[in-house]
């Protein structure tokens, strides 16, 4: 399988790390949407990242439409999805909150660095940045100390996408991942960042 698309985008990495953790092989190419459009195009014409071709040459979009594929192709005590109904609940809770803050963190770099400074249009500017703070205020609250897996004894999909959507929104947005205000995110982060699942997929 093929996993098209630059990894300083959260929804790249995200798969990424997730097929690592499936153990799912794949090679990276790095291709960005911005400086090698046309040969993103060549691969999906929607040059849309991440983009997954599957062995049997099928062109998938999506991250989570990717995850949800690949997660068949693994015997199910492998999958990254909690099998109990109350805690798969919490984990979509989990995730939705993180994939809104990986929106909102996208909504602000394009708006800061696509746009002249004096179209910047600061109204819209300050509701994105208090979503993307409401994001992590909820998500912060789910974390508890941010010390231990939320489902178990290894990082599933939900300790995935927060750990991947803060450090994302720290490389964008320093001044809005700060520490002090979400030391459970900030916990989780490190502590994932310290797999090789990770390592080995450093934002870049």
């Amino acid at each position: 399988m093929r996993l098209i698309g630059m990894m300083d985008s959260p929804y790249v990495r995200r798969v990424a790390v997730s097929l690592k953790c499936l153990g799912v092989p794949f090679t990276h190419e790095p291709v960005s949407v911005f400086r090698h459009y046309d040969d993103f195009a060549a691969v999906n014409p929607v040059v849309k990242a991440p983009t997954l071709v599957t062995e049997g040459g099928i062109v998938l979009m999506d991250s989570g439409l990717i995850l949800e594929h690949v997660e068949q192709l693994v015997p199910a005590e492998r999958r990254l999805t909690p099998t109990d109904l109350a805690d798969h609940a919490r984990a979509q809770r989990i995730i939705g909150l993180a994939l809104a803050a990986c929106e909102k963190t996208v909504q602000m770099v394009y708006e800061t660095t696509l746009r002249p400074a004096e179209k910047h249009h600061q109204p819209w500017l300050a509701r994105v940045r208090g979503q993307l703070l409401a994001a992590y205020r909820l998500l912060e609250a789910e974390l508890g100390t941010g010390d231990a897996w939320l489902f178990g004894g290894r990082p599933l999909q939900a300790d995935i996408t927060a750990a991947v959507a803060w450090r994302f929104t720290g490389f964008a947005l320093p001044d809005v991942a700060r520490t002090d205000a979400h030391p459970a995110l900030a916990r989780l982060s490190q502590r994932a960042e310290a797999l090789p699942e990770f390592a080995s997929s450093p934002l870049e």
